[in-house]
């Protein structure tokens, strides 16, 4: 298992990400790149799971959930 971190210096770092993350991996990003028009719609279409980092008990549910389905799919 691994973490990729990217700090989103620039809208095209997650045109780099989509590159560099491997097969059956689980993108995790804060809620708040879903309201950046374009690049929140691409996110959403590709599957990006966004947790709310100002609601800590939301965000710790999210991560919970993706955290036992991904050890029921099998996943990284």
């Amino acid at each position: 298992p691994f973490v990729i971190v990217c700090n989103h210096q620039a809208s095209l770092d997650l045109m780099a990400m989509v590159e560099i993350i491997p097969e059956r991996c689980v993108p995790i990003a804060k809620r708040e790149l879903l309201y950046l028009g374009t690049v929140g719609w691409a996110c959403w279409l590709s599957g990006i799971i966004f947790i709310n980092r100002h609601r800590r008990d939301a965000a710790i549910e999210v991560i919970s959930h993706t955290a036992s389905t991904m050890r029921r799919e099998n996943v990284r």
